[in-house]
């Protein structure tokens, strides 16, 4: 689904069915239209799905639609988009969903061609839930596809369309056959297209299908027609996604050929069932990538910080829970120190001896103070202990915020989904912007990250660039933030060079917010031909002068 404006309203003063101001189009599909609307009861905004005006006449078609807002308005769950009301019209239906501000999966590899494995793991995980409840109820989506998974700013995933879900058990008349391919043909199960009776382990083949897209770049079977493409998986196995993509760990790999195991019988049983696979293919994808050597020629130096456990990163396995939520925009407690443990990976240059040696004597300090504070028997003297050592703050100064910025872009983000990976100390994990046609990024000029440091302070700043040419910037504020960048004054320092490698800036005064902006970059493997030029970056760290 595009969330792109398509039209205006011809008529915005017109309520659809007494209730719902329709304000423009945002998407357009096969036998629907999507409108970003107004429900003027609620005072909230919706989605609203209309059957195109020339499919009105159409028994059957205005039928299923019907009965599709009926399959969906029994479903709950965060990962599944709600349902709120059907509407007849002038003779047209009308389906009043819950409004998605975001991106369609398809959206997000078009633009990236493939994703990290754990953000991947994340969505998948998310969808084996939503697919769970649905089958549960007596349903099969038969179309899990990227096209119907939305991606929200917060980084969320939902199931969107059961346009041609189907009960599991029949109920009244069927208006879509088994012998009847229904679906997107690279994305069928072997069942669907043989035409035999389905059941969700036909829409947990499609999930695999899914993944593996995700992670190889492209579906596994593809021919010149969609016949060619639908028949393809009953003539051979998918390519082994290890050897696409060597730094997946092993059991990930297990997890998704498993679910496109050709005979139904050898896949997972359940959404739940996946869903527990891959979160745990998620701790062994951690360990493996851990386990790995830096890129050729890339010798880590002993890192300054832990790596950030999952409560503290920006996208956390939780288990039994598979909404995939960002705390990106979340202010960490005041007494969250976030290090690093010794041997942990990621490109980063350890401190002069003498900035450690004062980082020891404030330590002894600290500890000196507590002891004093824990021998007093006197309450009146261990809070005048206390108070007296919060005057002068000799905690660590950490990063406890980075979001992107691009405030030339449509939503003034890019690729905010997996920022966090720009400060979890993973040599295999990165934060990429889109793809451009030049290196330049067009007309924007530039994109960048927005860091915010837990309190003011002096030192160095150190990004990771994985690829090369790459020009970037840095600039710095205190108070709060500016939302343009000729609002932040003067460059502070730039870095220019023409191969991979660690840039170092020094942030000479005091600031709390740190703005780093890529001016140039290098190409991409994971980009197109048309449009081949994108930012990789590794890793961001600030060390405390």
């Amino acid at each position: 689904m595009s969330f792109e404006q398509v039209q205006p309203v011809d008529d915005p003063k017109r309520l659809l069915g007494g209730r719902y101001r329709l304000d423009r189009q945002i998407a357009r599909g096969g036998m629907a239209e999507v409108w970003l609307g107004f429900d003027t009861f609620l005072n909230r905004q919706v989605a609203v799905k209309l059957l195109k005006p020339q499919l009105v006449s159409d028994t059957v078609v205005a039928e299923r639609f019907r009965r599709e807002a009926i399959v969906c308005a029994g479903l709950s769950h965060p990962n599944i988009v709600a349902v709120y009301d059907t509407v007849e019209d002038d003779g047209r239906q009308s389906v009043v969903m819950q409004y998605v501000q975001g991106k369609s999966l398809r959206e997000l590899l078009d633009r990236r061609k493939r994703l990290g494995p754990l953000l991947t793991i994340h969505m998948g995980a998310a969808m084996s839930a939503a697919l769970d409840v649905a089958h549960r109820a007596g349903l099969v989506h038969r179309d899990v596809k990227p096209g119907n998974i939305l991606l929200t700013p917060d980084g969320k995933f939902l199931l969107a369309d059961f346009g041609i879900a189907k009960a599991l058990v029949a109920s009244g008349e069927d208006l879509t056959h088994d012998n009847i391919m229904m679906g997107t043909a690279k994305y069928l199960s072997p069942e669907q297209v043989r035409g035999k009776q389905l059941d969700g382990r036909a829409d947990l083949y499609g999930l695999g299908l899914v993944l593996y897209e995700c992670l190889a770049g492209r579906v596994p079977f593809l021919g010149e027609t969609d016949a060619d493409t639908a028949l393809a998986r009953l003539q051979r196995e998918p390519t082994d996604l290890a050897h696409l993509r060597p730094s997946l760990a092993p059991q990930l790999v297990r997890v998704i050929h498993k679910l496109l195991a050709r005979n139904p019988d050898h896949r997972y049983a359940t959404g739940e069932e996946t869903r527990v696979a891959l979160m745990q293919a998620l701790s062994a994808q951690n360990d493996f990538t851990t386990s790995m050597t830096p890129p050729s020629g890339a010798t880590p130096p002993k890192p300054l910080r832990r790596a950030m456990t999952s409560d503290e990163s920006s996208v956390a396995p939780i288990p039994g829970q598979p909404v995939l939520e960002t705390a990106v925009n979340a202010t960490p407690p005041k007494n969250l120190r976030v290090t690093r443990a010794q041997g942990a990976g990621g490109w980063f240059f350890s401190l002069p001896a003498s900035t450690k040696f004062l980082g020891l004597i404030a330590l002894a300090m600290s500890i000196a103070v507590l002891g004093v504070a824990t021998r007093s028997n006197s309450p009146q003297q261990l809070e005048t202990t206390v108070a007296e050592s919060v005057v002068v703050d000799q905690s660590p100064v950490t990063i406890s915020r980075m979001v992107s910025f691009d405030p030339n872009g449509d939503d003034a983000q890019e690729n905010e989904a997996q920022i966090w990976a720009l400060r979890d100390n993973n040599a295999k994990t990165v934060w990429t912007t889109d793809c451009y046609a030049n290196q330049f990024f067009g007309t924007k000029e530039y994109v960048g990250v927005l860091i915010e440091l837990s309190r003011a302070s002096t030192g160095v700043l150190q990004v990771g660039m994985k690829n090369g040419p790459w020009s970037l910037e840095i600039y710095t504020a205190n108070g709060a933030a500016p939302s343009r960048l000729e609002q932040w004054g003067p460059r502070a320092g730039a870095d220019y060079n023409t191969r991979r490698g660690i840039a170092q800036f020094v942030v000479p005064s005091e600031a709390q917010f740190v703005l780093l902006i890529l001016r140039e970059v290098g190409k991409s493997v994971q980009c197109s031909a048309k449009n081949p030029y994108q930012g990789v970056i590794q890793d961001i760290s600030f060390n405390a002068a």
